[in-house]
């Protein structure tokens, strides 16, 4: 292989005048330490690459290239550009870029697929400190023949840690800029001698990289109207009975995309699908007989490239064949009227503490990217190592960028910002200059500090394109900041409504004083919006999510069974707001399982009947169960996998009723309001009609709405453990008319116009609806319609 050095101002050494060739040694290992090249006379003709034998210590030497001694085509090498980071194909060839202020020393490492698996570099390319740098960004312009070829980074300089500094010239670096990361090709399976970090490279791009899109758009969806469903890629087919083509991928979403149109959602939420190491957590479990995995992925790695390891191509085609598949999986949800969210995890990486592995970030500048005390220790406000530095010039527009790719390349309609307090608070000030342009004296402002106006908000609240898609933050974090109802929104931003989680669960399971905050719930949380210039819809209403009880197990289990983790149940939340209905477990006397499938019909119901957006959890919507387990982050296995078999038992009557509530919602003009409802609209009732009960000891909550469609609706939720007999509102020349009661079995509980006996069951009530009355068991909800009364015109 040859290294041609071409113009315009190529790269020089003095003293030379020769093109030399040059050889590695035939060991397996990293190649020599590197160093800054000596400026070149500008009289110079002749680039010349020079190469230095192998040291043992890490003092900075001549800069060298050493290449494997192989036909691999040659290569012209220039100085390259500094924008836009990344690699980047342009000009027959490709231009490579990255940031790093601290480092003193760069080489551009090329490896092909066979060398990669092999743990070892092909070729590699120093860098010069001055025709290849601009500022703080290294950068070289590549033309050859890149097939089957990968990159990655060296970089020297201090490795003090008491510092906040990592530099170690043995490590090969992901590009932070890189579209597709490739090392293993099967999710779970370990690599050669057990290893479970091997060597990871980028793909580099080429000009004929195409997709067809077919005429994609983005469907602008109005946020209002949007019915959330948050799903796991891998969980969601790969349970064998799913029958999928492809289980456990992105294809295998898009042969199950149906099942989510039936159910009525119109949003699916990805939890991360940016690369990261499922093997990450990797030990033997001996309580489940298997091994634990980061199934979650919530630790990134590289946050530009989609999870090959989520694709049926693996890392074929160097990984453009995983990006393809994840470009397929948004076209044809959209196809369907289903936007794509992703779930991003901006607030930490891989990377941990001071004793985690050394991938990206923290070999290229460690103290830029993360949040660093003066003397070097991680802030760890994400509970999981470290920080990322968010607010960091060089680090928001970093994320700013990333965000931006999703949603223009990939058509992404949408984030949901994991622990985004994270964002919210101030940059490291070890390096003063660069946050605020000049140094300062003593700590005006301490690390981590949270700022009313963050500057990363601010630029993605105002950026052209990110704007005009949806972001939703997890307003909290891991070091005590909670900021559901105040987090920095520019009027745009919404919330997962943590509150409302907490509310509706203590209030529908009968726990006296939370009748007038559930009435907040259902009205879209004024209490926590309005005041801001929000709406109804910056609220995403959820009662279960991924972390915590899923739906079925919140009925289930009054305390967490996370012994299948392996942690002795010292792990998980410890409060709930939870309750089994008397029984702890699945094994249940029937009065009890009867009162559970009450109580999921409830919290369902209540979903979909409140201002705002709602959310549900993969598998909520048949009664999936994870055996009580509230913390499923380590487990491949049917824990987390959707059981379609479960979904589809001709006794599963659950889907039913959702995908008749959904449908519901969506044909009310009243429960996706754009504004809070007012007086003129909604009216709040007792047990009497107009005279709501908001003591401490009420356990009733009801309203009749006005909507445009449906004439006007009575909504009411008992959560005594007594029955009751409620008036409904007097309408001369109309009637109630019985739409849902959860207290009535299955399909009972639903009145569709299609369903067999419904007039006779609406008829048995007629004693009571003729008395403007209607009784409610325990524990139940119900919705009528107001309907003209024909008998009385007759």
């Amino acid at each position: 292989m040859e290294v041609i050095h071409s113009a315009p101002r190529s790269l020089f050494l003095p003293g030379t005048d020769s093109l030399a060739r040059v050889r590695t040694t035939p060991k397996a290992t990293p190649p020599p330490n590197f160093g800054t090249f000596h400026d070149a006379p500008r009289n110079s003709s002749r680039p010349i690459v020079v190469c230095v034998a192998r040291k043992a210590s890490v003092e900075i030497k001549e800069p060298s290239l050493v290449i494997r001694e192989r036909q691999l085509g040659k290569f012209q090498v220039s100085e390259g550009h500094p924008a836009p980071f990344g690699a980047t194909a342009r000009d027959g060839g490709v231009n490579f870029s990255v940031y790093s202020s601290n480092a003193v020393a760069a080489a551009l490492c090329l490896i092909s697929l066979s060398d990669l698996s092999k743990g070892r570099v092909t070729a590699e390319i120093p860098l010069h400190p001055v025709a290849n740098k601009t500022g703080d960004i290294w950068h070289v312009f590549l033309k050859g023949d890149f097939k089957d070829m990968l990159y990655g980074y060296r970089f020297d300089g201090k490795y003090a840690p008491e510092q906040g500094h990592y530099f170690d010239p043995s490590k090969i670096l992901l590009d932070p800029y890189a579209r597709a990361v490739v090392s293993r090709d099967e999710f779970g399976v370990v690599a050669q001698k057990d290893n479970c970090w091997p060597q990871m490279a980028c793909m580099i791009p080429s000009g004929e990289d195409e997709f067809d899109w077919e005429g994609d758009l983005p469907l602008k969806l109005p946020q209002r109207e949007l019915l959330i469903y948050e799903m796991h890629v891998r969980g969601y087919t790969k349970h064998e009975s799913s029958g999928a083509e492809k289980p456990g991928t992105y294809l295998g979403i898009v042969e199950k995309l149906d099942h989510l149109k039936d159910l009525g959602v119109n949003c699916i939420e990805l939890m991360p699908c940016q690369e990261f190491n499922e093997l990450e957590y990797y030990k033997y479990n001996s309580v489940m007989g298997d091994y634990k995995m980061n199934f979650w992925g919530y630790s990134t790695i590289n946050f530009f490239s989609p999870m090959t390891r989520y694709s049926s191509a693996g890392t074929r085609n160097c990984g453009r064949d995983a990006i393809n598949e994840f470009k397929l999986l948004v076209r044809e949800a959209h196809k369907r009227g289903i936007e794509v969210f992703m779930d991003v995890v901006f607030n930490h990486t891989a990377e941990g503490n001071e004793k985690g592995p050394i991938l990206s970030f923290r070999g290229l500048d460690n103290s830029v990217y993360y949040m660093v005390a003066p003397k070097g220790e991680f802030y760890n406000y994400s509970g999981c190592g470290n920080t990322f530095n968010c607010n960091h010039p060089v680090v928001r527009q970093f994320i700013v960028d990333c965000l931006r790719y999703w949603v223009l390349e990939m058509h992404v309609d949408g984030f949901r910002f994991d622990l985004a307090s994270i964002m919210t608070r101030g940059s490291s000030l070890c390096d003063a200059a660069n946050v605020f342009g000049s140094p300062m004296e003593g700590d005006l402002l301490t690390t981590g500090t949270p700022l009313g106006s963050p500057p990363l908000i601010d630029m993605i609240s105002n950026d052209p394109v990110l704007r005009d898609v949806k972001l939703i933050a997890e307003a909290w974090d891991a070091g005590g900041l909670y900021q559901v109802g105040t987090f920095p929104h520019w009027c745009i931003w919404s919330e997962w409504n943590g509150k409302y989680r907490d509310v509706v669960r203590q209030f529908i399971k009968g726990t006296d004083g939370f009748s007038g905050a559930f009435a907040e719930c259902l009205c879209g949380s004024p209490n926590l919006y309005q005041a801001g210039g929000r709406k109804p819809w910056n609220s995403i209403n959820f009662v279960c999510a991924h972390d915590g009880f899923s739906l079925a197990d919140l009925v289930t289990y009054t305390n967490k069974h996370n012994l299948a983790n392996g942690e002795n149940n010292n792990d998980g939340e410890n409060h709930n707001n939870s309750w089994n209905c008397g029984q702890e477990g699945e094994f249940a006397s029937i009065f009890v399982k009867k009162l559970r499938k009450r109580q999921m019909r409830n919290f369902f119901l209540c979903l979909m009947v409140s201002q705002g957006v709602p959310m549900i959890y993969m598998g909520d919507e048949y009664g999936h169960t994870k055996g009580g387990n509230n913390n499923t982050y380590c487990h491949d296995n049917y824990i987390n996998y959707f059981r379609w078999d479960k979904k589809d038992e001709a006794s599963s009557d659950f889907f039913r009723f959702c995908h008749l509530m959904t449908n519901f919602r969506r044909e009310c003009e009243s429960l996706g309001l754009n504004d809070f409802p007012t007086a003129e609209r909604l009216q709040w009732h007792g047990h009497a009609v107009g005279v709501p009960d908001w003591s401490e000891t009420s356990r009733f909550v009801g309203f009749s709405l006005v909507d445009a469609v449906k004439g006007e609706i009575y909504i009411g939720f008992n959560a005594s453990h007594l029955p009751v007999t409620i008036s409904l509102p007097e309408r001369p020349g109309y009637r109630w008319e019985p739409l849902v009661d959860t207290g009535k079995a299955a399909p009972f509980d639903f009145l569709a116009e299609d369903l067999p006996g419904r007039e006779v069951a609406i008829q048995q009530l007629a004693h009571f609806l003729d008395g403007n009355l209607y009784p409610m068991l325990s524990y139940s909800s119900v919705i009528l319609i107001l309907k003209p009364d024909l008998t009385s015109c007759s």
